[in-house]
């Protein structure tokens, strides 16, 4: 049996692909643990919380978690419906509206980041 090979996929191979689950998982994982160490040792209020954001070392880890977590989650989404959905129309139509999901929610993240 051959390997699935498809346009849809994010990296190059199942090595790139697991790259880049890895790298992004870390990313998110450490902009985690920033978010919550911020949130129990600052008193965390609107004045706060918008000095936080107001930082431009901030937006740019914020984007690139924003980033991270649409490759995350189109790799992941990209795995599943190759294993589960093996008919190539259904499966690129799936494909193609998480794709698109994601694409809106990354842009409107973008917008609310940097007030675009």
């Amino acid at each position: 049996m051959g390997s699935v090979n498809s346009v849809t996929n994010l990296g190059r191979s199942g090595v790139y692909d697991w790259l880049i689950q890895r790298v992004t998982a870390y990313v998110l994982a450490l902009y985690t643990l920033f978010l919550l160490g911020f949130m129990v040792f600052s008193d965390v209020n609107y004045e706060t919380w918008s000095a936080l954001f107001g930082q431009t070392w901030f937006r740019i880890f914020t984007l690139l978690a924003l980033l991270s977590i649409g490759a995350h989650a189109w790799v992941g989404l990209w795995t599943v419906t190759t294993d589960y959905i093996k008919a190539m129309a259904p499966r690129f139509l799936v494909q193609a509206a998480c794709g698109l999901t994601m694409f809106v929610y990354v842009v409107w993240g973008i917008q609310i980041l940097w007030g675009l």
